[in-house]
């Protein structure tokens, strides 16, 4: 059975390994609900009580799919985050192929970071959950990556006055458990410590076996704070899970040659230990204090079965300590 972490300062307890829903609203491939619901269905029988979705994913459909299991399940047995900033609005006709989502909702996307949108978002998603509370609710996707290098410091001031507001009177009121962001960039969590009391933050990509910055930079502070991280994009776009597939991405976009080399030569050191790369993938964060869990956008059983078992290998520390002497991965011993 998984173990659970402490969320922060909360009493919310997060199982050491959840499900975005990513995966099962149909990110680069199309899954259809049975998939979906075998997936989900796995997972809570091999022990996983926290799960992440975002009306952003599959525009509806990743909370859509995740509620209607969700709702099988006693209320108090499970820990669910969602996200605002993003508002769906009907469209018709139904909007034209998306870059992420082979499959959507007939709606389309309007940014809104403001504190009217925060609170509508939370109660749109309510309703698409058909849950009567939301655990943890994060701001999503205030990075340069979403707005670009000249919008972004727009959408940050935005939700600092706006959507950060919201949460905190919802929190203060006992309605959500937890705030936080949900970004692609260390930095943008960084700067929010300086705004508001965050519980968590959700960071995807940017603590993982090919990127570490922010080990010196953002996670000591929060380790200083109480706040706790949920590291997402473990996989960085599933170059970490098998790096020797065809037209493999990282970062939401092709894989460059040196990342694809670098996935490989750690793969190669993991092999020599007889550990697979997802299994040390999925751990490394874990090694850190700060992290509470990691999270994957499994789309079907099978994904979920070998994820399940890569988090219950035994990993020897000398694989670690290998890793950092041949300076592929930075050290997060002796904190």
């Amino acid at each position: 059975m998984l173990e659970k972490k402490v969320l922060g300062k909360t009493n919310l307890e997060l199982t050491q390994f959840g499900i975005g829903a990513t995966g099962i609203a149909g990110m680069y491939t199309e899954v259809h609900r049975l998939q979906a619901m075998e997936a989900l269905e796995l997972a809570w029988t091999k022990g996983v009580r926290y799960f992440d979705v975002a009306p952003f994913y599959g525009f509806g459909l990743g909370e859509r799919r995740m509620g209607d299991f969700l709702r099988a399940q006693p209320r108090d047995a499970f820990v669910i985050s969602t996200k605002v900033g993003r508002l769906l609005r009907p469209s018709n006709p139904p909007p034209a192929k998306e870059r992420f989502y082979r499959t959507t909702m007939p709606f389309v996307l309007e940014f809104d970071y403001s504190y009217d949108g925060a609170m509508r978002s939370i109660e749109d998603s309510l309703q698409r959950l058909g849950l009567n509370r939301i655990d943890i609710a994060l701001i999503h996707d205030i990075d340069t990556l979403t707005h670009g290098k000249t919008a972004q410091p727009i959408a940050f001031q935005q939700a600092m006055k706006g959507a950060y507001k919201a949460l905190e009177q919802l929190r203060s009121e006992g309605v959500i458990a937890a705030i936080g962001l949900g970004v692609n960039e260390w930095e943008v969590c960084s700067d929010a410590l300086d705004y508001g009391d965050f519980d968590c933050f959700l960071l995807a990509g940017r603590f993982t076996l090919l990127e570490q910055t922010p080990l010196h930079t953002l996670l000591p502070q929060c380790l200083e704070r109480s706040v706790s991280l949920i590291i997402g994009g473990v996989f960085n776009t599933g170059l970490l899970a098998n790096p020797y597939a065809e037209n493999l991405k990282y970062d939401y976009g092709p894989a460059s040659a040196e990342k694809i080399a670098k996935a490989r030569e750690i793969a190669t050191v993991c092999k020599s230990f007889g550990i697979p790369l997802g299994a040390a993938a999925l751990q490394y964060p874990l090694r850190h204090p700060t992290v509470a869990t990691v999270i994957s956008g499994a789309r079907s059983g099978k994904e979920v079965s070998e994820i399940i078992q890569w988090m219950d290998r035994d990993i020897p520390a000398a694989l670690w300590d290998k890793l950092t002497a041949l300076n592929l991965v930075a050290s997060v011993g002796n904190l």
